[in-house]
Parts: C-alpha cells; sequence; structure tokens
C-alpha cells in the first residue's frame, strides 16, 4: 500500500540485504522501430511456476489497459543461461517451469504512445510507464528492485525518473507499488531546479522538459511552476514529505506525443503534441497545476478503494469526484491565485463546468459516487461499439469541480474564516499526513468537524448521495459573480451537426429533453432541408434556427437508413449559461470583500 511504503525506510534499508532484489534491465538497440529489450532476473525463487504478468492497469488510470499485447519474443533461462519452459496460461500471464530457483526472464516490448498510460520508444526519447514496460512475478511484491536503463550514448540520453538513483543509470525502488509507480523519461532533455522549505526541510524541485523549443520556455515554465507550487502548498499549509527529499515534474512536449497528465508519489509525468508558445504554455501549466496538487490530494490523502492498487484488473472507486474533482476546482483557481490567468478569465471559465453538469441529462441515472464508480468504462477506456454517455455520464472531474465550487462558497457564506481551503487542510491533517486511506463516509464525518453535522449531512445527502443541484446563482452572487443565460430569446435545437462535403448530418444522440430528442430525431439523420430550405452547410442549418424565436416549429425534412422523412421540431430557449463578474457599483461591499479573499493569492 503507498501509505506504507515510506513509513518504514529505515526497516526497509534493513531488510533490503535480507532480501533478493527483483533486477530489471532495459536497452533500446532498435529504438527507431519502437522497440525495447527487457530482461528481468528472479533468484530465490521458491519452487514451483514462478508466474510472470504484465499489468493490466496503471495507477492513476482506472480503466483495464491490456499492455500484454505490445509485448513479444519471450524467453526464460535459467541461472546457468539453459533454457526453460514457458506455460502461456492466459493472455496476460507466462508461468516459467523447471527452474532451480533463479529466473532470467526477457521479452521485447513495442511502444508508440507517449502519455501518461503507455510507452513510447524512438529516437528522441523512450517514455516509459512502468506498468506498460515491465512485467512483474506474482508472489514477489514486497521485494525491493533494481533497474538498469542502458543508455543510448549517441543520442545523449539521460533519466529522469523518482526512482532512487545509484548511479546515473541504475535506480532502485522498495517494491512493486512504487516501483509501478515511477515513471521514467529517457532523452536528451533539460532540466532545472529549485528549493521550497517545509517544516524546517528544503525541498528539491526538479523540471524535466523535453520539447523542440525546450531551451527557449524552460525558465518561464520554472517560473510558473514555481508560483503554482507556492499556491498550492498554501492550501495544505505545508508541503508532504517528499520520499528521498525530490519531486520531479517530467514534462515532454513532442510531435509524436499524446495530450495527458498522470499523477505520483513524488512525480507527475505530463505530455502533449502541441507547441510551447504563449497558449500551449498556458495549457501547459494547467496540467502542473492539476498533477502538483494530486501529490496532497489522490497520492496521499488517498481513497481506501484504491489501495492497495490492483495491476490485474480495472480499480473502481466511488471517491474520485472529491479525488479528481476538487483537484479540478483547484486547478484553474491556483492559476487565478497565482497570477497565470486573469480574474476576469477564471471567472469566465467557471460557466464550462456548471453548463456540462447542470443541463446535463445524466443526473437522472447516476449520483457523484456512481459516476466515479463508472471510470472503468470511461477514463481513456476504449469500445468499438457505439455507446450513450452524452444521456448517462458526466465526467467526474467536472461534476467534482462543479461541487468543489459550491462546497467552498457554502463554506465561505457561513463565515468563520471557514472556506474549503481549510477543509482540504483538515483532510490533510487526518488522512493525508498519516497516510490513511478514507472513506465517501470519511470525508462527510471530516466536514462535519470542519462545518458543523447538518450543514455536512445536507450537502452529502442532497449532493453526494443524491443529484439534485445547489442553488449556484445565489452562490455566486455571494462573490461578485453573475450567473445567466448565454443567449436569452435565442431559438435552439440541441442537436450535434457535422457536415461532410454538402451534407449535413447528426453527429451525436441528441441528449434527454432537447428539442431534437423529443422529436425524435437521431444519430446519423442527415439534414436535407429546414423550413423547405436546402441544407448544405451547418452554418446554413443554424442561421435556419437562429431566425427562428424558442416556441416557433420548424419543419425539417432528414433522411434516415435510405428513407425520406419530415419532421415538426418545436424549438426552446437556449440553455446555454454564463458567468461573468459582476461591476462596480452593482457589487456589493460584501461580495467584493468574499472575492478578494478566494481569488487572491496567499
Amino acid at each position: 500500500m503507498k501509505h506504507l511504503i515510506f513509513s518504514l525506510l529505515l526497516l526497509w534499508a534493513l531488510q533490503l540485504s535480507a532480501q533478493t532484489p527483483v533486477e530489471y534491465a532495459i536497452a533500446f538497440p532498435n529504438a527507431v522501430h519502437h522497440e525495447a529489450e527487457i530482461q528481468v532476473t528472479y533468484r530465490d525463487v521458491p519452487a514451483g511456476p514462478l508466474e510472470i504478468r504484465m499489468s493490466r492497469s496503471s495507477p492513476g488510470r482506472y480503466a483495464v489497459h491490456e499492455f500484454a499485447k505490445n509485448c513479444y519474443g519471450f524467453r526464460a533461462f535459467d541461472g546457468e543461461g539453459h533454457p526453460l519452459e514457458i506455460d502461456h496460461t492466459n493472455p496476460y500471464q507466462w508461468n516459467v517451469l523447471g527452474h532451480q530457483g533463479t529466473v532470467v526472464f526477457s521479452y521485447t516490448l513495442f511502444g508508440n504512445r507517449g502519455d501518461g498510460t503507455y510507452s513510447q520508444v524512438d529516437e528522441t526519447h523512450a517514455h516509459l510507464n512502468m506498468p506498460a514496460t515491465f512485467a512483474f512475478a506474482r508472489g514477489m511484491d514486497d521485494r525491493p528492485i533494481r533497474i538498469r536503463f542502458d543508455l543510448r550514448e549517441d543520442l545523449h540520453w539521460k533519466v529522469a525518473t523518482q526512482l532512487k538513483p545509484e548511479t546515473a543509470t541504475t535506480f532502485t525502488a522498495p517494491n512493486l507499488q512504487y516501483f509501478m509507480d515511477s515513471p521514467t523519461e529517457i532523452s536528451d532533455f533539460q532540466m532545472r531546479t529549485f528549493t521550497e522549505t517545509s517544516n524546517g526541510k528544503t525541498y528539491q524541485f526538479r523540471l524535466v522538459l523535453h520539447a523542440p523549443n525546450e531551451s527557449e520556455v524552460i525558465d518561464a515554465f520554472k517560473a510558473a511552476a514555481m508560483k503554482i507550487v507556492a499556491q498550492e502548498k498554501a492550501v495544505y499549509q505545508e508541503l508532504p514529505g517528499y520520499d528521498y527529499g525530490t519531486y520531479t515534474f517530467i514534462c515532454c512536449y513532442m510531435p509524436q506525443g499524446s495530450g495527458d497528465g498522470m499523477e505520483h508519489r513524488n512525480s507527475t509525468f505530463i505530455s502533449g503534441n502541441f507547441v510551447l508558445d504563449s497558449s500551449g504554455l498556458q495549457r501547459a501549466y494547467g496540467t502542473v497545476a492539476h498533477e502538483f496538487f494530486h501529490c496532497w490530494n489522490v497520492e496521499r490523502i488517498r481513497p481506501r478503494s484504491l489501495e492497495p492498487f490492483d495491476f490485474e484488473q480495472a480499480n473502481m472507486s466511488g471517491e474520485l469526484w472529491f479525488a479528481e474533482g476538487f483537484t479540478s476546482y483547484y486547478t484553474d483557481l491556483t492559476l487565478c491565485r497565482a497570477g497565470i490567468i486573469s480574474t476576469s478569465d477564471y471567472v469566465s471559465g467557471i460557466s464550462g463546468g456548471l453548463n456540462a453538469v447542470i443541463n446535463s441529462p445524466a443526473r437522472r441515472y447516476r449520483t457523484p459516487v456512481e459516476m466515479s464508480q463508472f471510470a472503468p468504462f470511461s477514463d481513456a477506456a476504449t469500445s468499438i461499439d457505439p455507446v450513450n454517455f452524452g444521456n448517462t455520464f458526466i465526467s467526474y472531474y467536472t461534476y467534482g469541480k462543479v461541487l468543489g465550487l459550491a462546497l467552498d462558497l457554502s463554506l465561505r457564506n457561513q463565515g468563520q474564516n471557514r472556506s474549503l481551503d481549510g477543509f482540504m487542510a483538515l483532510m490533510w491533517d487526518h488522512y493525508g499526513k498519516p497516510e490513511i486511506p478514507y472513506s465517501v463516509a470519511d470525508i462527510e464525518s471530516t466536514l462535519a468537524e470542519y462545518a458543523g453535522e447538518a450543514f455536512a449531512h445536507t450537502f452529502f445527502d442532497h449532493y453526494i448521495y443524491h443529484s439534485e443541484m445547489p442553488d449556484y446563482q445565489a452562490l455566486l452572487n455571494s462573490v461578485g459573480i453573475s450567473l445567466s443565460l448565454a443567449h436569452p430569446g435565442q431559438a435552439f435545437l440541441g442537436a450535434s451537426m457535422e457536415q461532410n462535403d454538402q451534407e449535413v448530418t447528426i453527429s451525436r444522440y441528441p441528449l434527454f429533453g432537447t428539442p431534437a430528442y423529443i422529436a425524435n430525431l437521431e444519430a446519423g439523420d442527415k439534414i436535407r432541408t429546414i423550413d423547405d430550405q436546402t441544407v448544405t452547410s451547418v452554418d446554413e442549418a443554424q442561421s435556419i434556427i437562429r431566425k427562428h424565436q424558442p416556441g416557433d416549429t420548424i419543419q425539417m425534412q432528414i433522411e434516415r437508413f435510405g428513407k425520406m422523412m419530415r419532421i415538426p421540431v418545436l424549438l426552446m430557449e437556449n440553455p446555454q449559461l454564463q458567468t461573468e463578474l459582476i461591476q462596480a457599483p452593482a457589487i456589493t461591499d460584501a461580495a467584493s470583500s468574499q472575492q478578494k479573499m478566494w481569488l487572491t493569492g496567499k
């Protein structure tokens, strides 16, 4: 379990000599074709088959990912180099038979997805997520691990990781859980460092950046990271006790990468394929703010449902609205407090989450807890069959984000210097600092301790265990923000459309309750005419609709399954919401004061 990994460091050091380490080695002679050669050596193996597996999940991801599909060329030898029999018992497992206590297992990995879950190998880097890369043996979870990276000197590669270094190419982990939680970037990256003090200890922060223009932007990136660290530290009033005294931002923005960010105990793995210009840097800073907040919330304030992390199946949790969603709330709030984005931009951005939740029909089917439990089907999970998620699922990131907003403003309205900052600090004291995993009930009981039992019961009963909505208009008004219709009086069809040549098609399943849904329009319908006017572009369709008023009925001719149909559609008012700063003199002194206390940097 993560919360035990480093509570007994001294004991582990004593046991290291008593337990035979698992030894990994990885090399990249065929990097141009995205291959890595991997070898793992097990000694003092008990009698019987050694069960070696590839992971099916990865820390920070909750869905199943079949990493075994990218591995091939399996071989096994004994300590003398003699071949051993391999029994391929299921798609993810290889049993090594007939050993005498030593097994050397090797295989080739193909990796060409550079994100927070998979691995990518080419001649610019080896971007390694450990579960996607390294096999493990059942029953050896508690053994220490040593890994050697055979670097491509011709490519000037070096290693960035949270693993403990022995040399520039050899690193260790106390056990399998820590090893699998330690992504590694091997490339000709640039690095900057800075320090931050907490509780009398000085911690080193390492910013690793691998990007085509890394030398041009790394100093600006470092300055923003320093501001983010300071603001998020202020929420909890201290830093975590980083193992080995370091925290590493591993950032890789290469053209062949994929956008992602993944939290880990003493590091984060951030990737993207966009250029780090001014707008690209703003996107990157948001990911940094989100992932760094996780070193408290999720890595140490940790859901009990994720302990210990199971590498053999999906990991379901009902706490993700808090673990991921509240972290998402603090993402933009941190950028605002740090002065990286303006107050106006922060406030206008609030409406995105509110629209996604308030106007979603999915609350009819699932509570925030149940949305969280749905993560194995949504968190980078893939399917080839169509799904109806638009009507049945709201991301726990987004749902939790707007719940965090509601709780923060509700606590501030209580007075007594209460805020979500204070509540998160209390969660840290109770569960994060001692590393005691929590449940949903523990969040409620801690909120009761902080703000009163009646308040906590009402909030959880209405908004967590059920899917009611807080009064966001009143809450936002209390901090000088208006919530209103973005397009009052505008007619609304409620159908997403796409254009292919001169053909317009409904591209998504209409949401329950929209005019399109009520009129029985469906994804795949080809729109031929609206009000007897031929439609050949999305702009034409929208222009015709905009000429109408809410309550008008339009006539649509569509083609479905090769058959022409004429359908009347009763338009409604566009429900999209907007959030704006209330300007003087309309803003009250009390609201202005609350807004400053909420959004001003610490």
